[in-house]
């Protein structure tokens, strides 16, 4: 079995469900089962729940690492929310990148952005994760 490629989530969150799409539930879902974590899918992509989430994800699960799948176009609020720095959107074509928070080094941690690479036409335009 090949090493992995990032440590295992304490816990993941996802965006509810929008009239327009159930994406981050479907995606995380098999995830989730492998590490049999529940998906806490209780916050909007609104401002106000992002705003919630942050505040949660920051005050509840330091040293924690935290998993979340969320609406393409507000990504960057959240990321920004968590106090990420560097959050910018992406093409709309893209749907292969992970973002990641090391809070190591301390708050406002610099955006890493990782693609999968899970299929010929995904973009190597990022480094590897350095685990």
């Amino acid at each position: 079995m090949a090493a992995s490629r990032f440590p295992a989530p304490a816990v993941i969150f996802v965006t509810e469900d929008s009239k327009h799409s159930s994406r981050p539930v479907d995606t995380i879902s098999p995830t989730a089962s492998a590490f049999s974590l529940p998906i806490d899918s209780s916050y909007s992509e609104s401002q106000d729940d992002i705003g919630k989430l942050a505040k949660h994800v920051l005050a509840d699960y330091p040293g924690e690492i935290i998993l979340i799948c969320w609406h393409h176009g507000t990504i960057p609020a959240l990321a920004t929310a968590l106090g990420g720095t560097g959050a910018k959107k992406w093409a709309g074509t893209v749907f292969d990148r992970l973002w990641l928070l090391d809070y190591s080094a301390g708050a406002n941690p610099p955006i890493q952005q990782f693609g999968q690479e899970l299929l010929f036409t995904d973009e190597a335009d990022v480094p590897p994760v350095p685990w």
